[in-house]
């Protein structure tokens, strides 16, 4: 069996065929199991995460209720009873969490000096991701530091791939991907100079400096901060037209790697 939470929350059976987990109150509680990673979780504070300030009557009841819902969907031996509540069974060694499926194969891509094959990795890595992290259930007060740490997680990853696939000398199809990524998230400076490198190995230098200015710009107007010295050394790098900055080229690029 296999867990998905980055995206819509999703089961899988050991064939690949989707798990039906019916009614939400047993699916948010399989998402809280979920977040908790295989830890057990207390009866308190899962009563409180599934009904807030509006309990049922009997709360203990109607959480040992969803539990045994839970456990007909999943199998008896997945929700474990432990003191002071609940945990739900996973192997992390298994990657049965695609969470865990995704941080394997970006721990692998980076004991590899192969670019190629480090983004290669790495695309596998974000191909796993169907959605925003836990996406059925943003609402919730219980997944939101989760799906933020994740969604964090993915964005440093998408930055690594960039890189890798612009070092195998791949600029001309990131190009496209990186300017939404960009407009998504303008103030990432380590997106933004990725970006700036694959406009400049693909002949548009001007628009490689107007990039940099829009960073600096988003910085001041929204941090009241500078572009940090990696991305700025990378702009020099641009204005001089630095021979580091084509890959297999003499010279230093400036760091903003």
């Amino acid at each position: 069996m296999r867990f998905g939470v980055l995206g819509p929350l999703t089961v899988w059976d050991d064939e690949g065929e989707p798990v039906r987990v019916p009614e939400a109150k047993v699916r948010a509680l399989l998402a809280d199991l979920l977040v908790h990673e295989g830890q057990p979780v207390s009866a308190d504070r899962l009563i409180d995460d599934l009904w807030g300030q509006q309990p049922p009557g009997n709360p203990a009841n109607a959480l040992q209720s969803k539990v045994s819902q839970l456990r007909r969907a999943l199998g008896a031996d997945r929700v474990v009873r432990q003191i002071p509540g609940y945990r739900l069974r996973v192997d992390p060694a298994a990657d049965e969490v695609d969470a865990d499926r995704f941080r394997t194969l970006v721990a692998e891509a980076r004991t590899t000096g192969d670019a190629r094959l480090r983004a290669g990795l790495l695309t596998q890595a974000l191909e796993l991701w169907r959605g925003p992290a836990y996406a059925d259930f943003a609402d919730e007060e219980f997944v939101r530091a989760a799906a933020h740490r994740l969604a964090e997680q993915r964005l440093g990853v998408l930055e690594e791939q960039a890189e890798a696939r612009l070092a195998s000398g791949d600029h001309a199809l990131l190009l496209g991907e990186l300017t939404d990524e960009v407009t998504r998230h303008p103030l990432r400076e380590r997106l933004r100079a990725v970006q700036m490198r694959a406009l400049y190995l693909a002949g548009r230098q001007s628009e490689a400096l107007t990039s940099y200015a829009e960073l600096r710009e988003h910085l001041a107007d929204e941090l009241g901060l500078d572009p940090g010295p990696e991305v700025t050394a990378l702009h020099e790098a641009i204005l001089r037209q630095d021979p580091g900055l084509i890959p297999g080229g003499a010279g230093g690029a400036g760091g903003a790697g």
